[in-house]
């Protein structure tokens, strides 16, 4: 992961701990926008390319700022972390998102691939 994709392998610990969350509240204040339908903390990938086009020119920063968590959202909802419909992505990324400079601590690679190694096993016909 390190070297294909540049991902870190080391440095902070990424967990899953969420215990309560309104994540239209959450989706609000990190991306500026509350999806129509949240199905049990997932939003639909469409609802990210249909809100978040490219910031122009004469955009401001912080629309280049939601629109750089919505693309990065949408990076690990559609590539490196996909559900098997590949068209929903948890909100729980989202809360790893809100401050830039902790985004790059984080261990991202490892996550990668025990989401690989997790997806191969369930997919390994078992005996």
């Amino acid at each position: 992961m390190q070297l294909q994709l540049r991902l870190p392998v080391d440095g902070s610990a990424l967990t899953e701990s969420v215990q309560s969350v309104d994540w239209g509240a959450l989706c609000y204040d990190v991306l500026g926008a509350i999806p129509n339908n949240i199905y049990g903390g997932q939003i639909r990938m469409g609802w990210l390319q249909d809100i978040f086009s490219v910031p122009g020119n004469n955009s401001t920063e912080v629309e280049r700022i939601r629109y750089a968590r919505a693309y990065i959202l949408e990076m690990i909802g559609g590539y490196l972390m996909p559900d098997l419909s590949r068209n929903l992505i948890h909100l729980r990324w989202l809360l790893k998102l809100v401050d830039f400079k902790a985004v790059g601590e984080f261990i991202w690679g490892s996550v990668v691939l025990a989401t690989l190694y997790r997806k191969m096993y369930k997919a390994t016909p078992q005996k």
